[in-house]
């Protein structure tokens, strides 16, 4: 006991300093070290709880083995508080394995069509109106900074902003749950442009990235940043399309390109795409900067072909099928309609027992 509670002291004492420097007013004047020391607090605060399980479940057992030799009705106990200890301390060594730093932050999905053509774009459409539902079931604001929509009605490519409401604890985080979705996503069904009924396989990517918090993640130098303004070539009625209210941004160094045109506003073009860049640039220097990083991009869409999928929706079959964890369900309506728990719950715990092995 003496052992894990030493582990855990740092912790107890970071988050009690947190707590002190949260109660100064002085803090909450600067809004980007408010809400990194408010992030960290959250994270912590699982760790201080569990903590404080753990020791009252050992002060009682210890209580109940001291006392069972002079009363039976405490001996009786023991066997059920013994128990409820070791669960304990198996929750306190879970909580304690590392967690993604950025499991609380927002994220910026990003859903483009691939092999498949129309089809693809359709697919594509389906899955933005799936993690739009999904999003809102769970509470969550989605806001579509850019979109390239085809004839149909699917879409080439579409970005999307994810945010949660407040501050939220690491494990309730966008991140946390949409980190899995990075991949290539197969379909399986007659599509509507198909006259002979037969079933097509295309497929769609989907890249996530935690969203960047403009100062403290991102030191952007606009003096290596070109900014293109053209006039919108797609729909949203005549004041797009008449002024050159589209902005494409083009990051020197990285040779990063976002372009947005869905706002009839320069202005708001502008800022949509520096989400979307700042959101790219994070997400290129963890992954030059960390081993872990890089092999979680590298899990992500390389090229949109139907072989590299990390998912199966076989519409004949109302069956949907993660091949990373092996998970299988038949009732792949509802996970369109928004109830992807199951599935991603399927890869958090893959996850977590991954972590759990390295750390042991």
């Amino acid at each position: 006991m003496a052992e894990a509670f030493a582990a855990v002291q740092p912790m107890l004492d970071e988050y009690a300093d947190i707590e002190r420097q949260l109660a100064d007013p002085a803090v909450h004047a600067d809004a980007g070290r408010a809400r990194t020391l408010g992030r960290r607090f959250a994270e912590l605060g699982r760790v201080v709880a569990a903590h404080r399980a753990w020791k009252a479940a050992y002060d009682d057992l210890e209580a109940a083995q001291e006392m069972a030799g002079l009363d039976p009705d405490f001996a009786a106990e023991v066997p059920a508080m013994e128990q409820a200890a070791e669960a304990a301390t198996e929750h306190l060594r879970r909580i304690l394995i590392p967690r993604d730093p950025d499991d609380a932050r927002d994220v910026i999905l990003e859903i483009k069509s691939g092999e498949g053509g129309e089809e693809s774009a359709l697919f594509a459409g389906d899955l933005l109106k799936m993690y739009l539902k999904y999003s809102e079931s769970r509470g969550w604001k989605a806001q579509v900074l850019e979109a390239t929509d085809t004839d149909m009605g699917g879409y080439k490519d579409v970005s999307v902003a994810i945010k949660a409401p407040g501050s939220v604890q690491p494990e309730d985080g966008v991140w946390a749950h949409l980190k899995y979705e990075g991949g290539v996503h197969r379909v399986q069904r007659v599509p509507a442009t198909e006259s002979q009924g037969r079933i097509h396989t295309s497929a769609a990517g989907v890249l996530v990235f935690p969203e960047a918090e403009a100062v403290e993640d991102v030191a952007l130098d606009m003096n290596e940043v070109r900014v293109d303004v053209y006039r919108s070539s797609g729909p949203g009625g005549q004041s797009v399309n008449t002024t050159d209210s589209a902005v494409r941004l083009t990051h020197i160094p990285t040779g990063i390109v976002v372009s947005c045109q869905n706002e009839k506003s320069q202005l708001q073009n502008k800022e949509s795409a520096m989400r979307i860049l700042r959101a790219r640039l994070l997400a290129a220097q963890r992954e030059a900067a960390e081993a872990e990083a890089s092999d979680m991009r590298r899990s992500q869409v390389r090229t949109v072909d139907r072989s590299e999928r990390i998912r199966t929706y076989n519409y004949p079959e109302n069956r949907i099928a993660d091949h990373r964890t092996g998970y299988k369900a038949y009732n792949l309506d509802q996970v369109l309609g928004g109830d992807l728990d199951p599935v991603i719950r399927s890869a958090i715990d893959a996850d977590e027992t991954a972590r759990l092995a390295a750390a042991e």
